[in-house]
């Protein structure tokens, strides 16, 4: 297949694919009748309580972390709690701009499909009672299309209720506010700086705050592999979907050409299911790398990138870890827009890459059993481009 037949192809698939399915039709016929319920408001707390929600992964928790800290001076003296998914938890366990973090396995976000077509509302049910115990003033639905959160924070009576007025979400809301794409980061301070009247400050940046104890730990692994006093550079092939993979041949020639030229030691990192990947890639190299595939948590995973020279992957949420903790990064863009979810932070320290085929971005992560060769949106990003950025993004002068 030809390249402009390839991208009319995927171009007429992603229209297919966005388009509202018929249960999406009766979805919004519910969701309209529920609106309509004589749902009481909560007996509001003595003190002001705010609840923020965000139901997706690591990286969009992290995105958020420069809405919750101008939400807290704006509010210096109000309770922040904020709901996320269990995938996303440990973001803020070091963040001193929360108060209170709640966990739900959030349907639809959870990577395990529904038990059936009753189980999301009743879990919003549910939640809604737990959530109307513990009597909020305000709720801020982050993730500007999430229809369920919305309608959990109506259920459960919560007084104001911030959001976008995108279809199914602007109805559950007492005060739903236009919608204009732009990168996660300034979508979620918009929102904030609306509502609040607080403007957002010129300074912008994401919070982690790595802990001592994660720095031991990480000091200790790079003994154990004979890494001390050496610089190195990480890299974390893996991502959520494998349209956003790159093929495992360039990885490994990226990894030794930069072991020469930064005179740094490659360290590959990722969870435990992509020990096959990385494995794939270390067959290949003529370098010896350091493996911390499945041996770090999200705290020791920044521990090990706040030092590295440069970090590089797809886009994916570590990505988003290493610009929170200051490191230089490379990312490889396809099916995502890099308008909306690039790495936070300076342009020199942060470079990200694409191809340019005429079907990116489509924003479909999922294609199923489609072949990986009718998307070769990263695997047409080439070995040159990325050490080219890599040497930059270290040496920015």
């Amino acid at each position: 297949m030809d390249r402009d037949a390839l991208v009319l192809r995927n171009r007429t698939m992603t229209e297919a694919f966005h388009a509202m399915p018929l249960k999406h039709h009766l979805r919004r016929w519910l969701l309209k009748s529920i609106t309509v319920l004589p749902i009481p408001h909560q007996r509001p707390p003595d003190r002001e309580r705010i609840l923020l929600v965000r139901p997706d992964h690591v990286g969009d928790v992290l995105l958020a972390t420069p809405a919750l800290h101008a939400l807290r001076v704006a509010r210096p003296h109000a309770e922040i709690h904020m709901l996320v998914g269990p995938w996303s938890a440990s973001v803020l366990e070091t963040n001193d701009d929360v108060d209170t973090v709640l966990t739900l396995d959030f349907p639809g976000f959870n990577r395990s499909g529904n038990a059936s077509l009753s189980s999301p509302y009743q879990l919003a049910w549910r939640t809604a009672r737990y959530l109307r115990r513990i009597r909020y003033h305000s709720a801020v639905i982050l993730r500007p299309d999430h229809w369920w959160g919305a309608m959990v924070t109506y259920l459960a009576g919560i007084p104001e209720r911030i959001g976008y007025d995108l279809p199914d979400v602007g109805n559950f809301l007492t005060h739903a506010l236009p919608h204009q794409r732009t990168h996660v980061v300034m979508e979620n301070l918009r929102l904030l700086e609306r509502w609040t009247g607080a403007l957002t400050p010129d300074e912008v940046s994401l919070t982690f705050n790595v802990h001592e104890t994660d720095q031991a730990y990480i000091q200790a692994y790079l003994q154990e592999w004979g890494v001390n006093d050496q610089p190195y550079f990480c890299i974390h092939p893996g991502s959520g979907t494998w349209v956003k993979r790159w093929d495992a041949a360039n990885w490994a020639q990226v990894a030794d050409i930069l072991s020469e030229q930064l005179d740094a030691v490659p360290i590959f990192t990722g969870g435990d299911h992509e020990m096959t990947l990385v494995q794939d890639i270390v067959a290949r190299m003529t370098h010896t790398p350091c493996i911390m595939v499945g041996d770090t948590n999200i705290g020791q995973l920044a521990a090990l990138f706040q030092n590295a020279k440069v970090v590089i992957g797809p886009d994916s949420g570590p990505l988003h870890l290493a610009a929170a903790v200051q490191t230089p990064t490379v990312a490889l863009f396809g099916p995502a827009d890099p308008a909306e979810f690039a790495q936070w932070g300076p342009a020199h320290q942060h470079y990200i890459l694409t191809s340019d085929i005429g079907c990116r971005p489509c924003r479909v992560l999922d294609w199923g059993a489609d072949h990986p060769d009718y998307h070769p949106c990263v695997r047409e990003i080439s070995v040159g481009r990325v050490l080219d950025a890599a040497r930059r993004a270290v040496n920015p002068g």
